[in-house]
């Protein structure tokens, strides 16, 4: 049981390393279509 635990809590930490892993690739995204969409606009 204890070994279940300490495995949950693992993958508790990796699933919020991922988190914000997967925030900043989502906002880096976003920024980087905005960007394309403002200039398709100003063209």
């Amino acid at each position: 049981m204890e070994h279940i635990q300490h495995s949950y809590r693992g993958l508790h930490l990796l699933m919020d390393l991922n988190w914000d892993r997967l925030l900043y690739v989502g906002t880096l995204a976003a920024a980087l279509g905005c960007g394309a969409l403002l200039g398709a606009f100003l063209h």
